[in-house]
């Protein structure tokens, strides 16, 4: 039975997390800025592929099962054209599918390191 990663109490979050895990996106990193006053979301979620071909896979995946499954959309989505860097805009969720090289470029998810949540651990799907 396959793993996912734990769950957290969001059902945006958690449906995110589940779409970025079937299109085997890498490196998946979840940080909680609910607390944080400086912060103008309440979670961001960064990972990456790597290919253009797999980003682009990631995000439709993302925005797909979302809108079918909770029958939200996105406020706004960037970046499909190029599929370097595309951001999911739920607002108060933002997810960064970034093309390996640019991740390591930009180094996004270090601006909120101490605010990571850990998603190493794994628990069975029911």
């Amino acid at each position: 039975m396959p793993t996912k990663v734990k769950k957290i109490e969001n059902p945006l979050v958690n449906q995110i997390l589940k779409s970025l895990d079937d299109r085997k996106a890498q490196d998946v990193i979840c940080i909680n800025l609910k607390g944080n006053e400086d912060a103008f979301v309440d979670y961001m979620i960064v990972c990456h592929g790597d290919s253009t071909t797999q980003v682009n896979a990631i995000a439709g995946n993302v925005e797909k099962d979302v809108n079918d499954i909770l029958k939200i959309k996105p406020h706004h989505m960037e970046g499909e054209r190029n599929a370097l860097w595309v951001i999911i805009d739920y607002v108060d969720v933002i997810v960064h599918v970034f093309y390996r090289e640019m991740r390591e470029f930009y180094q996004l998810e270090e601006l909120w390191s101490d605010s990571y949540i850990p998603l190493e651990e794994k628990i069975k799907n029911k």
